[in-house]
């Protein structure tokens, strides 16, 4: 089996498996016990908290552990709305986010919030100074996703976070999947809220967090317990946690060494397609993306037959979010780009993982070139 998926989830670390197991055994015990047992945990708990704000330059108060991007990116914004509707009801966000966001804006449009979705650029990258201009009076957030999911471009961060502190805009963005692939200071990119899901990054599913800097108010988006400082009621997924926290200790310290695996490994694939291919073009940004994706559309092709062709060879890509993997319209960031359907129906997500080899990439290439002659010959 070739996988080349990890957009889509990440295998979990041996070692973050080992180190989950005891906790749901032996381990067992709720953090909120008063006892020694309850309190042996909560310690546990809140030590992987001080080295998961640690790594983004935050304070651990300002972690929230969550069950992972969707909550997280849902929390970001209706909490928004519910603390700031007296001073307005305008938020900015883009085009071409996770519908994690998307669909949670529909949902405050129908509550009488005015949402701005910023137009992209043909890399699938948003202007600084159409989001400056953008801004209203009456505007109570920014949203804009650090790397995107399907083309994995890069959005100019640094430039949106001094934006929005110039206007006293609280700035949030979904890191999920730039979370442990790149480099994530919340203080020097003047970040307020930053959703992350462990099972991007080699953690289990079911468990991320949401970071919030201590200026910026968090309303309870569960009721019914004091857990996580009285922010998010209900007994903490502890076994999730420390896989999570152990994925990302192990992810950190070989940042770099992965990134530049990645990128060797991206490069070469992505090149073999471009050239060797005809009628093929790259969606997104050639070097603003992150460093294991390859989005490419393939002309007269339909993506659907070409994965289900590769499955049968054991290789694993996709067309777009697997959380919108059941919706057969062209993905809508592909149209944010300016693909026409035809287009976009035919773009391929090859996302690589550290553990992938050169000799994979070659094989996979292969496998596309051999199924898009004879996709195109049945055409």
């Amino acid at each position: 089996m070739i996988y080349l998926d990890h957009a889509a989830t990440t295998p979990v670390y041996p070692e973050a498996l080992e180190a989950m197991t005891p906790y749901l055994d032996t381990y067992y015990f709720n953090p909120s016990g008063n006892y020694r047992e309850g309190i042996s945990i909560r310690k546990t708990l809140n030590r992987i908290r001080l080295e998961i704000a640690e790594s983004i330059h935050a304070d651990p108060k300002e972690i929230v552990f969550t069950s992972g991007g969707t909550e997280s990116d849902n929390w970001a914004l209706i909490n928004a709305a519910r603390q700031y509707s007296a001073k307005g009801h305008h938020i900015i966000t883009s085009s071409i986010e996770h519908h994690a966001i998307l669909h949670t804006c529909h949902f405050l449009e129908s509550r009488g919030f005015d949402i701005t979705f910023l137009p992209v650029t043909s890399k699938g990258i948003i202007d600084p100074e159409c989001l400056e201009k953008a801004i209203r009076p009456d505007t109570i957030l920014i949203s804009i996703m650090y790397a995107n999911n399907e083309i994995g471009s890069l959005q100019p961060i640094h430039e949106i976070g001094k934006i929005a502190k110039k206007y006293s805009i609280p700035f949030h963005t979904d890191a999920v999947q730039a979370y442990c692939h790149i480099p994530i200071d919340v203080n020097a990119d003047m970040i307020d809220l930053l959703s992350v899901s462990a099972h991007k990054f080699g953690g289990p599913k079911g468990v991320g967090f949401l970071y919030a800097n201590s200026r910026t108010p968090l309303q309870p988006f569960l009721y019914g317990g004091a857990q996580e400082q009285g922010r998010r009621a209900g007994t903490e997924n502890v076994a999730g946690i420390v896989g999570m926290g152990k994925a990302a200790e192990i992810s950190l310290t070989h940042l770099n060494e992965y990134a530049q695996t990645e990128s060797r490994l991206r490069d070469y694939l992505m090149h073999r397609i471009l050239a060797k291919i005809p009628l093929t073009r790259l969606n997104g940004s050639h070097d603003k993306r992150l460093p294991g994706n390859i989005n490419v559309s393939f002309r007269g092709i339909e993506a659907a037959t070409l994965i289900a062709m590769l499955e049968t060879k054991e290789i694993y890509v996709s067309g777009g979010s697997a959380c919108s993997s059941a919706d057969r319209s062209p993905s809508h960031v592909l149209k944010a780009l300016g693909l026409t359907d035809a287009m976009a129906s035919g773009a391929l997500r090859i996302t690589i993982g550290h553990e992938n080899t050169l000799s994979e990439m070659e094989e996979t290439f292969q496998a596309i070139r051999s199924c898009v002659r004879e996709l195109r010959q049945i055409g």
